[in-house]
């Protein structure tokens, strides 16, 4: 009876059939009895005063229910903190960037409220713009913002160990300039919301949300509504990665609208509207000096960056943060000096994006180390490996690495790629065609402790017929943790994943969670859910030694089976135990329930950047193969080799496919994704401009599973699939470097890009 009946398994995900047959239902699915259908006006001009709007034409159309302006709601203003609320549901007063919302419709179909959309007149003052962070920090640049000087929405400075003195004992110091690309999310379903408040004084809605108890308190504070009389159900969800952890003007709008109308109201982006106006991954510039000694021993670090935030603020002290202090992993670094600023421009906002800031600095910082690796005549294998973190270290800023497979990660990793060969090899394939290997790792946070509330619950109800019921309050954006959080219940009260019914949230029932963005997930949302199995477990485990002559503490529950642990042959079937414990007459609701939230991490200073972000890191290497066509500058990704330190897979098919997916995103940014803007326009808002990797694109991936089985994980498990996009863009320059001779430090290295590389490096 030892080992486990069902983590670790490659199971199928339980929505997976839905999805397949089109029943799986979207917010933008879902529909009401009278619903009316809205729409928003959008600003033409990157920054303009708004002198007046006449919405008289508009609210005179037949079949128009509804309009309303920025000043209707009331001063609303939005933001992570109390100090960063910088942005209102709809513009009132000025416009920041082309896109912004400044006015809203519902009407009985969408084709009257496309025309009344452009029914309505909006007076403007344009007022100077910029478009660029440089710029935009310069004296005398036009002010976005009144509140702020030189156009500086965050900015945070943090200095672990002695920088200076580290710098006089290195005997060699490498400084370099890079910078980064203008990424979007790219998930396939836009944003969408019904909202519908009813005559008593609630609203429900139903919203594509990472996050949806944000929205809860979001609607609570617009509408003046405690959050019993708030309620968001979540549908299936399209697609996330960090992009719909926020409430949008579409959700502020078709609330507001819905109470104005008294009928419900929905709202869908286009994705047109989504890729011209919606948020997006920072650009970032970064100057970074690093100091080693003569064998490749890290000994300090510098950092000046400076982000392009666009106009509003949004999670900026997160993104700058994990900038910074994720310098930090995977290797050990004893002197670490950050400072981050991150600049308002006449653009939309930049948030979360996979990696959230990690991503940039990281992406600097492993390619300089191969460049030190070269210029000190080190393999940039080994330069990894006596820098790697390992169990038990504690990084300058007091992150504690409790379990560390990083060294595995990279030897196992180069060994599968055939390293020490390929990398000795000719770089030439043909005439026109050179072929590169490079390295890069990577490490991140299982669930960062930024939030004042960072605990995640869950319910177990067991049914008498010996089904479960669970309810939690994650969120699945495609990874599949409700997959993940089923068999974590499963595995805990000894029954088939087919006996557990996952609830979809519905803030009204189940309970409270931070969200799905940070992997928390698995680790949080799974810890309460295993304890909360275990509580329901406890309960039908008194009933079971009342009948099998036991203790309580030898009772075991496996297979379907409950048995007593030395004695198997005294068992019984769980949906005996269930029927007995529900509906006999000792019986009595069986209920689980439980709260999670980090218990070891000790102190922690959002502000200074130190102290313990989290529980638990994980780690990996990464292992990019390229050919580079020397005449057209085109890149080919033909493999990937990954090692990943994921704790213990609790479903391996589902680890493989996140670490697939961010490869292929984190490809994505290093050689084709970025938007092009001439002031403050998006000039190619569609996905065959914009250049995401098609399916031939995406290179051959051998995953290769480090399990480090983490003492805090459910089950042994941390973060999987997020930290990859840290290492695949460095692993990719880095191969291309090795293949043509020379770095690229901009951010996606497109064909013009490595062409002009090449004929500088010839000298003209």
């Amino acid at each position: 009876m030892a080992g486990y009946s069902v983590i670790g398994k490659r199971l199928p995900r339980i929505d997976g059939a839905a999805k397949a047959m089109g029943s799986a239902k979207y917010a933008a699915d879902m529909a009401l009895p009278m619903m009316l259908h809205g729409k928003i006006v959008r600003s033409p001009l990157p920054h303009a005063r708004i002198v007046n709007i006449d919405t008289t034409l508009a609210e005179r159309l037949p079949g128009v229910r509804g309009v309303i302006t920025g000043k209707d709601f009331g001063g609303f203003r939005r933001g992570m903190l109390p100090n960063t609320r910088d942005e209102g549901a709809l513009a009132s007063d000025r416009v920041r960037y082309i896109g912004e919302g400044v006015a809203a419709v519902a009407a009985v179909d969408e084709d009257i409220a496309e025309e009344a959309v452009d029914l309505i007149k909006v007076d403007y003052e344009e007022l100077p713009a910029v478009f660029h962070a440089m710029e935009a920090i310069k004296e005398g640049a036009p002010q976005i913002h009144d509140h702020v000087q030189n156009n500086m929405s965050w900015e945070c400075h943090y200095h672990f160990g002695d920088v200076v003195e580290g710098f006089r004992k290195s005997d060699y110091i490498r400084e370099d300039k890079f910078s980064t690309g203008y990424n979007i999310h790219g998930f396939l379903e836009p944003h969408a919301i019904l909202a519908d408040y009813d005559p008593t004084g609630r609203i429900t809605v139903w919203a594509s949300k990472q996050c949806p108890y944000f929205l809860l308190r979001h609607l609570g504070l617009l509408l003046g509504l405690s959050l019993d009389k708030v309620r968001v159900i979540q549908p299936h969800i399209g697609g996330g990665f960090g992009g719909k952890n926020d409430s949008f003007d579409l959700d502020f709008c078709a609330a507001l609208l819905s109470k104005k109308t008294g009928r419900p109201v929905k709202i869908v982006y286009s994705q047109k509207e989504l890729l011209t106006a919606g948020r997006r991954r920072h650009t970032m510039w970064m100057d970074i000096r690093t100091g080693v000694k003569r064998d490749g021993t890290l000994v300090a670090l510098e950092c000046k960056a400076i982000a392009d935030g666009g106009a509003y603020t949004c999670t900026a002290p997160i993104t700058m943060y994990l900038a910074g202090v994720i310098l930090s992993l995977p290797y050990r670094l004893p002197n670490l000096k950050f400072d981050g600023q991150r600049v308002y421009t006449n653009k939309p906002a930049a948030v979360a994006l996979r990696g959230h800031g990690a991503p940039h600095t990281r992406f600097a910082a492993d390619v300089q180390l191969d460049m030190i690796a070269e210029d000190l005549g080190i393999d940039p294998v080994e330069i990894r490996l006596k820098n790697a973190l390992k169990p038990g270290d504690i990084t300058p800023s007091g992150l504690k690495i409790s379990t560390c497979g990083l060294a595995e990660c990279i030897e196992r990793a180069t060994e599968t790629a055939n390293w020490n060969e390929k990398k000795q090899g000719a770089k030439r394939v043909s005439g026109k065609i050179a072929r590169g290997i490079g390295i890069a790792c990577h490490g991140f946070v299982t669930g960062e402790r930024l939030h004042p509330h960072d605990s995640c619950a869950a319910i177990v109800k067991v049914n008498e017929d010996g089904t479960v019921n669970l309810l939690t309050g994650a969120t699945d954006i495609g990874q599949g943790s409700d997959t993940v959080l089923s068999m974590i219940a499963a595995e805990e009260l000894g029954i088939h994943l087919d006996n557990i019914d996952f609830s979809r949230i519905d803030t009204a029932f189940t309970p409270i969670d931070v969200g799905s963005y940070s992997s928390r997930v698995t680790y949080m949302s799974g810890n309460a859910v295993k304890l909360a199995a275990a509580d329901a477990k406890k309960q039908l485990g008194e009933t079971a030694a009342k009948r099998l002559g036991a203790k309580v503490e030898d009772i075991e529950f496996k297979d379907g089976l409950v048995f007593v642990k030395h004695n198997p042959e005294k068992s019984m079937a769980f949906r005996q135990l269930a029927r007995i414990a529900c509906s006999h007459p000792e019986s009595k609701a069986i209920i689980g329930k439980a709260s999670y939230t980090f218990p070891t991490v000790g102190k922690f200073d959002f502000e200074t950047g130190k102290g313990n972000a989290s529980e638990e890191y994980s780690f990996g290497a990464e292992v990019s193969e390229v050919e580079v066509n020397i005449e057209t500058g085109q890149v080919r990704y033909i493999q990937s080799t990954l090692a990943a330190d994921c704790g213990k897979a609790l479903n391996p098919m589902a680890v493989e496919g996140q670490l697939e997916g961010c490869i292929v995103q984190g490809q994505g940014q290093a050689l084709h994704e970025n938007f092009i803007i001439e002031q403050g326009k998006t000039i190619n808002p569609n996905f065959a401009d914009y250049r995401m990797p098609r399916s031939l694109d995406v290179p051959q991936i051998k995953g290769i599973p480090v399990e480090t089985v983490t003492p805090g994980g459910p089950y042994g498990a941390k973060e999987g699939g997020e930290g990859v996009i840290i290492s695949t863009p460095p692993a990719i320059v880095n191969a291309i470097h090795d293949a043509i001779g020379v770095w690229m430090k901009d951010l996606p290295v497109t064909p013009e890009k490595i062409l002009k590389a090449l004929r500088d490096k010839k000298g003209g």
